[in-house]
């Protein structure tokens, strides 16, 4: 399999470590900054040879490279700052994803997209219109970050493994997310019958503003990311037919259209392989409305 990750910042040149530490594919890592990516690219490459590993690496400035590619990883785009929510990215990133998407599109028209860039969602939406690929094959990474956050907060507060925890994130990549709390189960017990209805909130609001505590703390948020990334490359490769809440374009499914949203996706080696529509309550119903109304306002601001 040969994977190209478009930008070398902080999230594409983890997620290629990451492709190359688990052999899962031959890697081009591109950048528009000389030699950033070419060096990175060594660097990881003789990382390669410490564990004995099979995978190459190579890094260019010139995206014509990505040419046979299986799966093209876009992550580049400006990151969010202090004091930024992720949809101020839009105009700043809009440009950038039109003038990459006209480039996977001439290059490798046969590949499989996966969506980094935020506003995620309208990315994504942006990296499907300007390929013209089918909707299977254009994905956006969020979902599956969201739900490590959610995870990861309940495991602290009930100090249970993650491998004991359920649970999904819905919605937008944005502080409207939705975490399905009537989903979630802890050791196979509801989450409302192990933790209060107050922590239980108190939770959600972690969840939705964790992104930004990290952004303040450190900068960016790549570890994480890519490891949800590498994820869907795993499905994807080896066909599983896993389910992971990814953004993907909505038409009909969750009574929404020309959207696209995280929402429950099986994977497998052409992409997208189906929606699977869950049982909401009326409460998650109405959020996930809510979440896919901001989205369509900031689709509405694209100039396609």
């Amino acid at each position: 399999m040969k994977i190209s990750v478009i930008g070398a910042g902080n999230v594409g040149s983890t997620t290629a470590l990451k492709l190359v530490q688990k052999n899962l594919a031959d890697v081009v890592l591109v950048d528009i900054a000389e030699g950033v990516a070419e060096g990175k690219a060594l660097d990881i490459q003789h990382s390669v040879a410490v564990w004995n590993g099979e995978s190459k690496i190579k890094g260019t400035t010139g995206i014509s490279q990505i040419s046979g590619s299986d799966i093209v990883i876009v992550t580049a785009g400006f990151p969010r700052k202090p004091g930024m929510n992720r949809d101020e990215l839009l105009k700043t990133n809009e440009n950038i994803i039109k003038s990459i998407s006209a480039e996977i599109k001439k290059h490798a028209p046969d590949s499989i997209v996966i969506v980094v860039t935020n506003p995620l969602d309208i990315m994504t939406y942006l990296a499907l219109k300007k390929t013209g690929f089918p909707r299977e094959r254009v994905l956006g990474m969020a979902g599956i970050l969201d739900t490590s956050r959610f995870k990861a907060l309940i495991s602290e507060e009930t100090k249970t493994n993650y491998n004991d925890i359920e649970t999904m994130v819905l919605g937008g990549h944005n502080e409207l997310m939705v975490p399905l709390v009537n989903q979630t189960t802890v050791s196979n017990r509801p989450l409302k019958d192990v933790l209060s209805s107050d922590k239980i909130e108190e939770l959600l609001e972690k969840t939705r503003g964790i992104g930004k505590q990290i952004v303040e703390k450190s900068g960016s948020a790549y570890y994480a990311p890519s490891a949800a990334i590498v994820s869907m490359v795993e499905a994807i490769k080896n066909d599983t037919g896993k389910t992971l809440p990814i953004s993907v374009h909505l038409e009909g499914e969750y009574n929404q259209n020309s959207i696209c949203m995280g929402v429950p996706v099986s994977l497998g080696k052409d992409g997208m392989k189906k929606i699977i529509e869950l049982n909401l309550s009326e409460k998650e119903r109405k959020a996930l409305n809510n979440s896919a109304k901001t989205i369509k306002e900031n689709i509405a601001r694209l100039k396609l």
